[in-house]
């Protein structure tokens, strides 16, 4: 398997012969997108950093809602979550998205901002969980206490932050969102050497839990 992170909460998996592309954004958001094609693309929710499927070449399939879908030997779960609450209203609805390849299940949480509750979480029918992309910048998403919480609930083989301040993200969005040290002092953890691409294997995968973190492609 190869996981490239495109910057914010988008990222590209390809295994087994498919690409899946989550969570693609348009300009709004202060970077560009490179020219990137795949047969799956999900969005967690209809924001303008999130949403831009139309930027995904490849005739792609767009899954954005909750269920259970099969394709490409790929088995995918999509759960209703919820960003945070605001002080008034109703919270902005969220779907996180887990992927069976084979060997492997990866998990991207997209803007989740609540804490599930624990009797979600069982309700996956997935098996363990190998790579886990959490949001942990705050704002509308998981703080990096909570993001802590809600990795001890999944136990992921291996943690890769997303959705945290980083270079080239507009000065609106990053003053909303807090730096990547932040959650790794919440975590316990010092910070890992970033990484272009990260190749895994089910024999590669660590015994205990891991951060790792990707540089952002272009």
């Amino acid at each position: 398997m190869d996981i490239n992170w495109y910057g914010l909460s988008c990222f590209r998996i390809r295994e087994g012969g498919v690409t899946i592309i989550c969570d693609p954004f348009d300009k709004a958001v202060g970077l560009t997108l490179p020219k990137v094609r795949a047969d799956i693309v999900t969005i967690s929710h209809d924001r303008p950093g999130h949403n831009a499927a139309e930027r995904v070449q490849g005739d792609p399939k767009v899954l954005h809602g909750p269920g259970e879908y099969e394709m490409k030997n790929t088995f995918i779960t999509g759960l209703t979550t919820y960003h945070r609450k605001p002080k008034e209203g109703r919270a902005e609805r969220n779907v996180a998205y887990f992927f069976e390849f084979g060997e492997l299940t990866v998990g991207h949480l997209g803007d989740i901002g609540e804490v599930p509750a624990q009797s979600e979480i069982e309700q996956l029918s997935i098996r363990d969980i190998d790579v886990l992309f959490v949001p942990v910048g705050g704002g509308d998403t998981l703080d990096p206490r909570r993001a802590v919480e809600v990795v001890g609930m999944l136990e992921p083989k291996i943690i890769i932050p997303m959705h945290y301040r980083h270079d080239g993200l507009n000065g609106e969005l990053a003053e909303t969102l807090e730096p990547i040290e932040r959650f790794l002092k919440e975590l316990g953890v010092s910070i890992p050497e970033p990484q272009d691409t990260l190749k895994l294997s089910k024999s590669s995968l660590p015994e205990e839990t891991q951060v790792m973190l990707l540089k952002v492609s272009q």
